[in-house]
């Protein structure tokens, strides 16, 4: 197999997982089915294509060939179609655009994201189905062991197949209910590719991709839901600066390296205007006021100028709509650099005995930088020292490797 096969395919498990899943879903009519047939289908493309070349459509081959897969096995099982309606409604859903029904991948996120399944369940089910992220990279996502959360997948698949939940985008009479917990995981799918968990690279484009394509589909089917104009512009402000978060020699750059005449203006303008409508619809919600705070650095000409005061008065809002230990933790960040580092470990103190903040790096990293700001070089190093055991992204740390040796210099 030569290199170039296996990058080919590699590459097509990036752009294509959750067409060829959801599509060979809609023939299995069962997620362990079809999920077992992607994988066969993959794993048989690195074989085929070794000798009979890379398809013009990778996509299309990889679909057909997991689809013949789960007819196969459905034939050998001989069950016929009708018998077996986990997953499958063929009566049709009307809506506003019908081509956007037919989107697989739209079906398949709203049945990963069925009422009938735990919160928590749902936003797994579709990190592993529909972006294609390995168990590790999910667990790492929630903050939990990847036994924990092998067995949060495993039973969301079961409660699926036992509750019958059909495989389609809800009526329209359905969709205000339902689309609270979409917003949700199409919200961490982009955090998740904004910045990787686990890897080399420090963006999973991919994952980005993914999430600004259902979040403009979302908003295509519901124009007038404020959270879902909110969403999408949030998400369009903070990958505006994409470009600008990696130096030359692939160096991660903070906020306040980053050249902004990097970021891309046609984003920032683009979710402004979404934002703006959203606000101008109705009461601020969670996704309007983050979007608020990425307005605040999108609008500011300069590090310097960020006006840290409205962004903690942000936070203080958004802490009243969404209480998480992490916006504590980024407003308390927000409060150091409005008023001094000192300030910014007195709010971060609290945090210290947060469960869920135990295993987050962000957390250490950010008592590592006040710490170093105030010329506590021991205590920094230490700080340092226990962020890079809890950092698995490459690319950050290599930057606080780099931190860390700089505060060592001191001591």
């Amino acid at each position: 197999m030569s290199d170039d096969v296996a990058a080919a395919v590699a590459r097509a498990h990036r752009r294509e997982w959750a067409r060829v899943l959801a599509a060979t879903a809609a023939t299995a009519g069962d997620l362990d089915l079809a999920e077992e047939c992607a994988q066969e289908a993959y794993a048989q493309a690195l074989r085929s294509w070794a000798s009979s070349g890379v398809p013009d459509n990778p996509g299309a081959w990889l679909t057909t060939t997991a689809r013949n897969r789960a007819r196969d096995v459905l034939r050998r099982r001989a069950v016929l179609r009708r018998a077996l309606p986990l997953l499958v409604d063929d009566e049709p859903v009307p809506g506003p655009d019908d081509d956007l029904l037919d989107d697989d991948r739209l079906r398949l996120v709203f049945t990963c994201c069925h009422p009938a399944l735990h919160r928590d369940a749902r936003i797994a089910l579709t990190l592993r189905l529909v972006c294609g992220l390995s168990t590790a990279e999910v667990a790492r996502a929630f903050l939990v062991s990847e036994a924990t959360m092998a067995a949060r997948v495993t039973r969301a698949k079961k409660k699926i197949a036992a509750a019958r939940i059909p495989y389609r985008v809800p009526s329209p009479d359905q969709l205000g209910e339902r689309v609270g917990a979409v917003l949700e995981v199409v919200h961490l799918i982009f955090t998740t590719g904004h910045t990787a968990p686990v890897g080399a690279r420090l963006v999973r484009r991919d994952l980005v991709d993914s999430a600004l394509g259902l979040g403009r589909m979302l908003r295509l089917l519901m124009p007038k839901d404020t959270e879902t104009g909110a969403l999408l512009a949030l998400m369009l402000l903070v990958d505006a600066r994409a470009d600008a978060r990696l130096s030359a020699g692939g160096r991660l750059l903070l906020l306040s390296e980053q050249d902004r005449t990097r970021w891309d203006r046609r984003l920032i303008d683009e979710g402004v205007a979404l934002l703006t409508e959203a606000l101008r619809r109705g009461p601020p919600s969670r996704y309007a006021v983050e979007a608020a705070i990425a307005a605040v650095h999108a609008e500011a000409p300069s590090w310097q100028d960020t006006d840290w005061t409205e962004i903690v008065g942000l936070y203080d809002v958004l802490l009243g709509l969404w209480p998480s230990p992490v916006v504590e933790l980024n407003r308390a960040v927000a409060v150091g650099l409005r008023d001094g580092p000192r300030a910014g470990l007195d709010a971060l103190a609290p945090l210290s005995d947060e469960p869920a903040l135990a295993a987050y790096s962000y957390l250490s990293a950010a008592r590592a930088d006040f710490l170093r700001r105030l010329r506590m070089w021991a205590r920094s190093a230490e700080a340092y020292e226990e962020a890079l055991t809890l950092c698995d992204n490459d690319v950050e740390r290599g930057f606080l490797t780099e931190r860390l040796a700089e505060v060592r210099l001191h001591l």
